[in-house]
């Protein structure tokens, strides 16, 4: 039977709809000299498609009712993009269901909200079984993997991706939740919470280390991952969890000096300027975030239901675990500091083709200060270049926007640099004292997103998704 042949009178489809996306139709007459009769709505409206029109195709057809609500995409007699929109919205507003296979592929929505699926009853009703045995969940996937680590002997990898929001990070700490559990010898069985192995108290605390100074408020997600995280987990001979081992990716370096409106830097200069009044910060010369370029450009300061202040504490806790110290932390909260102060410098012309700072507030002093570094040798050069010919060394005087350009890669370059530096530290509370045999590793890719202005960040990001 050909295709067309399946577009007889009463046969349903599914057409375009500016507002659903996709709606029902129904077959009014069968594909008659390349042209198909349809009627949509409450009060019937019939719609003409010509395939005789460049570009026109057939709509898709729905599946048979019976199909409607599968576990697995693949179940489904037709599957594209309506089929499984469709599926996916009945599962979750029938039945609540987050979870469905696509084949070995495991789709999640996220609730945005606790749902009681992660208990230590649901870990070991996981345990030891087989992938398509059970209803499908994260666990599934992570039993599945451990699985294959222990009887095959080969290392593993889950790949988590989706768009900014989708609950990637938090899918990748139940991954991480559930080899704990299922590799541990210790459980308490009254407790409805396994109790958890010091090395996962070391990731766990590793979280809001790297929320603080990686995630940032966007127009979709309160708390978007702006970089790539890959975590091997490592396991001994007796495929036991000895350890861990974190890579990231491509952070939004661009976001330390420019967020879109409604968007928000990196929570960690909020959670700092909300905390400026603590003794140890008097020296660090803070203020409220309004009063900084780089945490005011987006015009939003505050998250529902987040407190920057209460934050904060939990960055240092966190911190205090992976054995930062205090003096440490007091060191990169003074990069920090410096970085917003800045922000802030006044460059306008000298007059000449050139630029000078104009420094009233002393933000520029404020920053070498803090920095330690040599005010007038970092007041040239934010202004002037060096040009280097085969004979001699000549300096240039940049103009405005080139030192704008100049003042903002500087800022970048000192927040990546410090960024990569922090998570050396928490590698190294993490890395086993004994050498591994195996891995499981868990990919949190950088969520996609389409902006007004995409940076090329966030092209190579998307691209990665694709």
């Amino acid at each position: 039977m050909s295709v067309e042949e399946l577009y007889v009178k009463d046969a349903e489809v599914w057409i375009r709809d500016p507002e659903t996306v996709w709606k029902r139709a129904t077959v009014k007459s069968a594909l008659k000299d390349g042209k198909l009769t349809v009627i949509h709505g409450d009060s019937p409206q019939e719609l003409v498609i010509d395939l005789s029109i460049s570009g026109t195709e057939l709509p898709p057809l729905c599946n048979p009712e019976i199909l409607i609500g599968e576990n697995d995409l693949t179940s489904l007699s037709y599957l594209h993009e309506p089929a499984v929109l469709h599926n996916l919205k009945v599962r979750f507003c029938n039945s609540y269901q987050i979870y469905t296979y696509c084949g070995i592929v495991l789709v999640a929505i996220n609730p945005y909200k606790s749902l009681p699926l992660y208990s230590n009853d649901v870990v070991q009703a996981y345990s030891g079984q087989d992938f398509f045995s059970m209803d499908p969940h994260v666990f599934a996937v992570a039993e599945e993997a451990y699985k294959s680590l222990s009887i095959e002997e080969k290392n593993q990898s889950v790949i988590i991706s989706g768009e900014s929001g989708a609950g990637k990070t938090v899918s990748a700490k139940y991954v991480m939740r559930y080899l704990a559990a299922v590799t541990s010898d210790w459980k308490d069985a009254a407790s409805d919470h396994h109790k958890e192995t010091q090395i996962e108290q070391r990731v766990l605390a590793s979280n809001p280390i790297m929320e603080a100074i990686g995630n940032a408020k966007t127009t979709r997600n309160d708390n978007s991952s702006r970089f790539g995280k890959y975590i091997e987990i490592l396991f001994n001979q007796k495929h036991t969890i000895i350890g861990a081992n974190m890579r990231t990716y491509l952070l939004e370096k661009s976001r330390v000096t420019f967020q879109a409106s409604e968007e928000r830097n990196y929570h960690i200069f909020y959670q700092l300027c909300a905390s400026k009044d603590l003794p140890e910060f008097c020296e660090l010369y803070l203020g409220s975030s309004e009063d900084f370029e780089f945490t005011n450009q987006g015009n939003c300061h505050q998250i529902n239901n987040v407190n920057d202040m209460e934050e904060l504490e939990n960055t240092r806790e966190a911190m205090q675990t992976l054995g930062i110290n205090e003096q440490t932390q007091l060191e990169i909260f003074q990069i920090l500091s410096a970085i917003l102060h800045l922000g802030n410098l006044n460059l306008v012309d000298d007059g000449n083709e050139g630029s000078k700072i104009s420094d009233s507030n002393n933000h520029m002093k404020k920053a070498c200060e803090l920095l330690g570094i040599d005010l007038e040798q970092t007041a040239m050069w934010l202004v002037y270049r060096k040009i280097q010919t085969m004979n001699e060394i000549m300096t240039k005087p940049l103009n405005c926007q080139d030192s704008l350009n100049s003042r903002n890669a500087l800022c970048r370059h000192i927040y990546a640099n410090l960024f990569n530096w922090i998570v050396d530290q928490v590698n190294k509370m993490l890395s086993p004292n004994i050498k591994s045999s195996q891995f499981i590793g868990v990919l949190d890719i950088y969520g996609f997103e389409t902006f007004k202005v995409n940076s090329f960040e966030q092209f190579c990001i998307n691209y990665a998704n694709e």
